[in-house]
């Protein structure tokens, strides 16, 4: 086969580019392309392109998995090799010349050797290209001469154009060869893979070929540190090569293979090919070792470390849909004001406004009854809780690890800053036990820049996947391997390994955010550790604590450190008869119990060893939260459960959003021990079995007004603004609201009922109308109680195999994606944030609806689907979206994701949050209140740091920070795009909609100006002038956060145009919004003599024709409009 390298990658054209510059991932591969080996170039615009019946044959196409394509990568090393060859010809041999004939083939030496001029058997060449070769080398053509020591070190680089896409790969090595029997003619960068010259002299008629056991080898290999790279766009790094000896010609070459493969392991061809037990040995054969004494291990072994990365989106459950109908429904009649002496109450009898709040334990329940009768329950949800072991509390669908109970059981999970999988038979180990990874910095995946939509360098940074550092496994696991999960928490859960079904766990990991140890517990196994990378050597360093807990430390071959520590639950174990067998392989004595906790040390630093050595023994088992508010700050804290030895403290790592409110307890501490994570920046190991965090300054102060840090919030604008709104209030009112919010989906019919919401109390108590508020509100009233009365096309149902209020729409069909996945458990909180706000409204305007019906708890229900406040409610599980350790939401449900959880839109997390604050405030609950506040300020923080990336920001890739919007967040990448498109209104207008009080918390006017400037300026990619439909409008209420005088100009023009306007905004509300940020803010507040009502004669599409002005005491008098839309100003006032 043939291969073309990285794709979309652009060669550096600064010296710190060049510099960084090596072997890349294999990103964004032309799908026209099949995999194939490094060294096999072919250029796809030439006539070097193999096309032989042969390789036409092969499959080109990528395998999909769940519409994702996983691309694998290809890592070189810069090596040392002293080799003497007795075979008439050499194995090893460097890259090819300059030159303007070269012959492919199908069978190719795999790189850093590269390819010679014939097929592997020295017979006729597959394919012969007669132009100029789109590579170059600039190595001169050489006489060796027998038993010649011979030193090559050269770099390559290979070019080519397909289409748009520049290709890109480099690879360097330096051999040192001594060379025996060869042909004294024999030149370098002639002859076939495998030999260089012409026939041997002595006639022999065959030559080595790349599959022909290398047995005339005897070699040693010392190797150096790795300098390869996994990135698309030029980093270097230590990388996941395995420096073994191989058994045949390619055997110096440390590369991972590039072919595409499906995204998750355990293949059944994989399977089948490992369903045997693992090689072991007796006990009577391993090595009791003695303090400090070294094992190597021989390797004979031909291990390739195959890589991947995501490039494509996952669309199941994830459909492209926009996040808003893009046609509003109008009403047929006009609106017809309400007879306020009906009512017994014009607005709200309490303040919205709170100062303050003192709330000791913040995390009580809700509420702990059923659904409401109107809400049916079905136990035949679509997705089966595989392998989960039965439990009290109920399961959790959007934590780290829920991959383990999803699909095939092998994707990944992040406890940061490590990630764990069932290797599941496959991999480079085709081991049975669970993989142990942990990627640099370095090591990143990033695909180039679109200058189309990228303001940075970079499109996406991504972890590699299938990298297996570690393995933690037992002989006794193999073809028949069973995981079981048990005990899954809001912070945690137990995964079990078990020889076959219906065994005792032969070994259970307790997996927890942020552990800095991966802890196997064995039960009366055999351990066996393996490693794709290899280990090279294992030193006994000896007991560590007491003498309960026993030290090794592993040195792999990708150039990194492990230590390993054994704590036997029973005494005269052989803890120090661990041994290093000759595959690369740890096997330790048969039956051992016990625990067995590996952790990677940073840059082979003694200080983070005697930093692990204080807590080992010790490990996480689960963590608990509490929290409280007082006054206008809050705090929280998280207190793991521990196993293990009961005297040592635990060791966490801390994200860097952490490390701002951290504050110590007694024996706790930071220490100078980190790691990187994949999507949250440099963690930081922390000493305690409990951590307190302090949120100094939380937004107490913001209820339904628009709100700022610097002025709070925000009631009063000018007399002109409040003609503006009350004029927009009455011809948006006049919309069909009961369409408008039965629409079909949960998520649409959300957005529009806080739109109308919205529209309420901004002319209840910006406009002062409380006579429109009242209309609107009797009208939102009546929509919000078909779906509290469950009478939707698509209505709710209690799920109770996994415990949750889901879309029936789902049910029946296989299509995960039915509302944007809500059956499957995805986006709850941006669903149903929007209707928590609305009945907060509602209740605030007239209270007295709080207690009719089941309205509050219908509205509670919801809440404690998305953000209960316990642990042990019966029918939903704690916090399911929240994620109290990253300090954000996952969005990503039930669904496997090959790089774990993700969320696409921050500010709608956020919408949530303040939504639960604002309903806990209406109702009285004010430990939900505080939670709320204390959730938004913990988000703004987060977001802060990993999602709006201000050019300050020191969190995220250098090259990645220029996008200022995150795009979506996976627990394992970052990507610049949305689900539904890749316009930069989409990408960055997803983070903003929608624009509340809470938007100018996480979005700072700093960072909204510079995302501005890079996007929406006149020199932007794409100016707002340019951008049409709903996306303009929300851009300019965004741009109200820097510029409201430009916003509010916008948005109370003559000439609006109300097409601007998505199915979940108003104008109503971006002319309070940006009026009261600073557009047209009130000079004075003015006091009303007497409530002034408004009637409007409205021909079609909304035009006002005529307003009747009047307050109580009768009809004052009508004035003409001028026919511009909703934007139409009132004529005349009512002065005190």
């Amino acid at each position: 086969m043939a291969q073309v390298p990285a794709a979309r990658a652009t060669y550096g054209d600064t010296k710190d580019q060049r510099r960084a510059f090596g072997p890349l991932v294999w990103a964004h591969i032309p799908r026209r392309y099949p995999s194939r080996s490094l060294g096999e170039y072919d250029d796809p615009t030439s006539s070097c392109r193999e096309d032989s019946a042969q390789e036409s044959s092969k499959d080109r196409t990528p395998y999909p998995i769940h519409g994702q394509r996983r691309i694998e990568s290809t890592t070189e090393r810069q090596e040392t090799a002293t080799v003497q060859l007795s075979s008439a010809y050499p194995q090893v041999q460097p890259h090819w010349q300059n030159a303007s004939s070269i012959t492919t083939s199908d069978s190719q030496q795999t790189p850093p050797y590269g390819r010679g001029t014939g097929n592997a058997a020295g017979n006729t060449p597959a394919t012969t290209c007669t132009e100029d070769a789109p590579w170059r080398s600039n190595h001169p053509v050489q006489q060796i001469q027998d038993g010649q020591i011979q030193e090559i070190v050269y770099t390559e680089v290979f070019s080519s154009q397909s289409g748009t896409e520049t290709l890109y790969s480099t690879t360097t090595a330096t051999t040192v060869v001594t060379v025996g029997n060869w042909p004294t003619n024999a030149a370098w960068g002639h002859g076939p893979p495998g030999w260089h010259g012409d026939l041997p002299s002595d006639g022999a008629t065959s030559t080595p070929t790349d599959s022909s056991p290398a047995t005339s080898l005897s070699s040693s290999i010392s190797t150096s540190a790795p300098t390869s790279s996994a990135t698309a766009t030029m980093s270097t790094s230590p990388v996941f090569s395995a420096a073994a000896i191989s058994s045949t010609s390619q055997s110096f070459s440390s590369t991972t293979s590039a072919s595409q493969t499906p995204s998750t392991s355990g293949s059944t061809s994989a399977i089948s090919a490992a369903s045997q037990a693992p090689t072991s040995v007796p006990d009577s054969s391993l090595t009791s070792l003695t303090t400090s004494e070294v094992q190597s291990a021989t390797l004979t072994l031909n291990r390739t470390t195959s890589t991947s990365v995501i490039t494509s989106l996952d669309t199941v459950g994830n459909p492209s849909s926009q996040p808003f109908q893009t046609s509003i429904a109008n009403a047929t009649s006009t609106l017809s004001l309400i007879n306020t002496s009906t009512l017994s109450s014009l607005g709200p009898t309490a303040t919205a406004n709170v100062t303050a709040i003192n709330a000791n334990d913040i995390f009580q329940a809700i509420a702990t009854d059923a659904p409401p009768s109107q809400i049916t329950s079905r136990a035949d949800h679509p997705v089966p809780t595989l392998g989960i072991q039965q439990q009290q509390e109920r399961l959790e669908t959007n934590k780290f690890y829920a991959n383990f109970f999803l699909g095939d059981q092998a994707a990944g999970t992040w406890t940061h800053p490590y990630s764990v999988s069932w290797s599941k038979g496959a991999g480079e180990t085709k081991s049975w036990g669970l993989a142990i990874s942990h990627i640099e910095r370095t090591q990143l995946a990033e695909g180039s820049k679109d200058p189309s939509k990228d303001a940075g360098d970079a499109s996406f940074f991504a972890g590699p996947i299938g990298l297996q550092s570690i393995v933690l496994s037992a002989t006794e696991l193999a073809g028949n391997t069973q995981l079981t999960t048990d005990t899954l928490t809001g912070f945690s859960a137990n995964v079990n390994l078990l020889a076959n079904s219906g065994a005792s766990p032969a070994i259970t990991f307790p997996l927890v955010q942020g552990m800095a140890f991966v802890t196997g517990l064995y039960s009366g196994v055999t351990p066996l550790l393996e490693s794709g990378s290899v280990i090279q050597t294992l030193t006994y360093v000896g007991t560590v604590i007491n003498g309960q807990t026993y030290k090794y430390r592993a040195a792999l071959n990708d150039g990194f450190n492990w230590v390993i520590y054994i704590t036997p639950s029973v005494s005269g174990y052989q803890t120090t008869s661990f041994t290093l067998l000759s595959s690369g392989e740890i096997q330790g004595p048969s039956g051992f119990a016990g625990s067995i906790q590996v952790a990677k040390v940073p840059g082979g630093s003694q200080d983070a060893e005697s930093v692990y050595d204080a807590s080992a023994g010790a490990y996480p088992t689960g963590a608990n939260i509490s929290g409280s508010v007082q006054g206008t700050a809050g705090s929280y804290t998280l207190s793991w459960s521990k196993g293990g030895i009961q005297s040592q403290k635990l060791l966490i790592f801390a994200l860097p959003h952490h490390l701002e409110t951290l504050s110590y307890g007694s024996g706790a501490g930071k220490t100078d021990v980190q790691l990187w994570t994949t999507t949250k920046g440099l963690a930081t190991a922390i000493t305690g079995d409990s951590w307190t965090l302090d949120e100094a300054t939380l937004p107490i102060a913001m209820s339904f007004a628009p709100w700022s840090p610097q002025q709070g919030s925000i009631e009063a604008v000018s007399s002109e603004a409040e003609d503006a709104i009350n004029s927009a209030a009455y011809a948006e009112l006049d919309q069909d609201i009961a369409k408008q919010t039965n629409s079909g989906s949960l998520y649409y019919d959300g957005k529009a009922l806080a739109k109308f919401a919205a529209i309420c109390y901004t002319a209840n108590d910006i406009a002062n109308n409380k006579t429109l508020a009242a209309t609107g509100r009797q009208l939102l009233e009546t929509a919000f109680a078909l779906h509290v009365d469950n009478q939707m096309p698509t209505p709710l149902v209690y799920d109770t195999r996994w415990g949750g209020a889901v879309s029936s729409g789902s049910y029946g069909n296989d299509n995960s994606g039915v509302d944007f996945g809500n059956t499957y458990y995805n986006d709850h909180h941006f669903h149903y944030g929007y209707f928590v706000y609305a009945a907060a409204v509602i209740g605030y305007l007239r209270p007295a609806w709080l207690n009719e019906g089941t309205n509050k708890a219908w509205v509670n229900m919801l809440v404690r689907d998305y953000a209960n406040s316990v642990n042990n409610d019966p029918y939903f599980p704690f916090q399911r979206m929240f994620d109290w350790y990253h300090g954000h939401s996952w969005a990503h449900g039930i669904i496997e994701s090959a790089d774990g959880k993700d969320q696409e839109s921050s500010s709608e997390d956020t919408m949530a949050s303040y939504g639960m604050k604002m309903w806990g405030q209406i109702i009285g609950d004010t430990n939900m209140e505080a939670r709320g506040n204390l959730m938004l300020a913990v988000q703004a923080r987060s977001l802060q740091h990993y999602y709006l990336l201000a050019n300050d920001n020191t969190v995220q890739p250098s090259n990645y920070i220029g996008n200022k919007a995150g795009g979506i967040m996976f627990e394992n990448k970052m990507d610049h795009t949305t689900y539904f498109g890749t316009e930069p209104e989409y990408i960055e207008g997803i983070h903003m909609l929608p624009l509340m009080p809470f938007s100018t918390l996480s979005r700072t006017q700093t960072f909204v100006q510079q995302e501005w400037n890079a996007y929406f300026g006149s020199s932007g990619i794409k100016p707002a002038a340019s951008v049409t439909g709903g996306w303009r409008g929300i851009l300019v209420a965004n741009q109200a956060i820097f510029d409201a005088k430009t916003a509010y100009s916008f948005f109370s023009s003559s000439t609006f145009d109300i097409s601007f306007l998505d199915n979940g905004a108003s104008q109503t509300w971006y002319l309070a919004w940006s009026a009261a940020l600073g557009g047209s803010p009130a000079s004075k507040k003015v006091k009303r003599s007497a409530e002034m009502n408004v009637e409007a004669h409205l021909e079609r599409k909304g035009e006002i024709v005529s307003h009747k002005l009047g307050n109580e005491d009768g009809y004052i008098g009508a004035t003409p409009t001028r026919r511009s839309g909703r934007s139409s100003r009132l004529q005349q006032r009512m002065s005190g």
